[in-house]
Formats: structure tokens, sequence, C-alpha cells
């Protein structure tokens, strides 16, 4: 079986469509939610952050599977009334995969950038829920959100937040890490997760951190720079295939929704993937 977006787009529907319930019928309502979870996913995958693009390339391309297509409102209203369920199906995709068992995780934070210009900062909507924060690796400031993941060394999200980017990252990895901590796993993670308190948290909640050592600690760490490349290379393909930089939204719903499709979009590529015995993040197969 030849790994395709039309199976990827299959498989999401079929798992979509048998959890999700029945919504009461509506006139108006030709297009199911397990449909339009679908769409999102295959406009995520084909790299058009635009609803207007994307409805006119998937007459083309997705016309075989999709006979009717929604207008661009209605995609845009549709998506966001399902925020929480893409949020849900991520967590289903993800227990399907082998790195929802793996006792290794890897723990970092990356850019999301909402906005230049002063005024966006001033008068947005995304003004409140984000911050001013620093990228080393693009020695920038930035106004936006940082993107907070905990996932396999698969690639397999197991769990995620989004929090302004001036919050300092342990504040907002404690939480999140109970949300995935079961007991007994190891953390890797880079130096600004730093600290005893911190450490101490997270043995509190069955696990352990494994970090390089800062230049004030006498003891030198572990090489960890092999593993760390992983969750490094996993949001490079969030940013590169997946457009997670190109995301489109003005709003901190469409925001919000926007980066769990990636989300949904990586997790239903790997665990397609599994099935079919290939390489967990070979996406490019999928993507038009």
């Amino acid at each position: 079986m030849d790994a395709d977006l039309d199976l990827l787009c299959i498989s999401v529907y079929c798992t979509a469509d048998d959890l999700l319930p029945e919504r009461r019928r509506n006139a108006r309502r030709r297009l199911s939610d397990a449909e339009v979870v679908t769409l999102c996913v295959a406009q995520v995958l084909m790299g058009k952050p635009s609803d207007r693009r994307f409805l006119k390339a998937a007459r083309r391309q997705l016309g075989h599977l999709f006979p009717y297509l929604p207008s661009q409102d209605a995609l845009h209203k549709r998506r966001a009334r399902l925020t929480e369920t893409i949020e849900w199906l991520v967590g289903v995709f993800a227990a399907n995969s082998p790195g929802a068992a793996d006792d290794l995780l890897l723990l970092d934070s990356t850019p999301v950038e909402c906005g230049r210009s002063v005024e966006t900062a001033r008068r947005s909507q995304l003004a409140e829920a984000c911050g001013y924060g620093y990228s080393r690796s693009h020695s920038r400031w930035f106004f936006g959100v940082r993107l907070h993941l905990a996932c396999a060394p698969d690639g397999t999200p197991r769990a995620a937040a989004l929090a302004p980017a001036d919050r300092p990252e342990r504040e907002v990895a404690l939480p999140l890490l109970a949300r995935c901590l079961r007991g007994g796993e190891t953390i890797v993670c880079d130096k600004g997760y730093a600290g005893r308190e911190f450490a101490e948290a997270v043995a509190a909640l069955g696990g352990t951190i494994l970090r390089p050592a800062r230049r004030d600690e006498p003891q030198r760490g572990p090489h960890l720079a092999p593993i760390r490349q992983r969750i490094e290379s996993v949001f490079f393909t969030c940013k590169d295939l997946l457009s997670l930089e190109r995301h489109g939204a003005r709003t901190l719903r469409n925001l919000c929704v926007r980066i769990y499709l990636r989300l949904l979009a990586l997790t239903a590529c790997i665990s397609l993937n599994h099935q079919l015995g290939r390489p967990s993040r070979a996406l490019v197969d999928y993507t038009a």
C-alpha cells in the first residue's frame, strides 16, 4: 500500500468518524465533524494556510474524496468550534503509536511568531495572550507565543501547551509533564530547565531530569546532543513541512486550533507510518 495524501485522509476520517458522536441533523450542515477535521489536516499537509487558496486547490486535488466543499466562512467557523475535538484526537492518534509507551521523553519549546508591528502588539486580539520573547536560534526578539512540547524520540507528541513567549519555560513545563508522566520516565531537556526545585518537582511526579551541565556547575553533564537534536528535528518538521510559523491566525482560539492541527497532522502521519512499516517522520509522501 502506497503512502500518499489520499490514504492519510482516509485514515484520519475513519478514525474520527468512528469515535466522534453523531451530531443532530442540520439541513444546512452537509459535512460531518470528521470530514471537517480531515479537510483541515489535508490543508496543513498541502501547505496552504489561506482558506481561500486551500479550497480552490482542494476542488482539484481532493474532489474525488470530497464531492462537496464548504465555503471559506463555513470552514473557518467549523474549525474554530472543533478546537477541543482536534486536541483530543491528537491524543487518540498518539496512543496508537509506539512512542506512547516510551520511557524517554524530550522536552523543549519553540517560538511561534504572531506579529511584528507595534500596532499588532497593542491592538491585536492576540495581544493579551502573547508576549515578547528572545529566540536564541535566530538571535532576535519576537512577539508571539511558545509551543512547549513533550514528545517521544520518534516524534509522537505526549503533551503540548501554548504560553506567552515571555513566560518561563520551567513554569510551563511542570503542569505539562504532570499530564503525561506515568512514572519512571527520563526527561531530556536543555539548560533552560536547570534548577534544583524544578528537578525535585519533576521527581515528585515520577520523572528524572537529564540535561547538559551549565558553565557554573562543577560537574560535567552527559553528552546529550544527539538525543536533544531529535526534538529540534521534530520542530523543524513542524515548521518546514507543516507550516507552523505560517499559521495565519489573528485570534487566540484560531491560533490554538491551527497549532493543534499541525500536531494532529504530525501524529496521524506517525501513526500511519507505524502501520505501514515506514520511518516515523517520513512525511514527504503525504505532502501535496
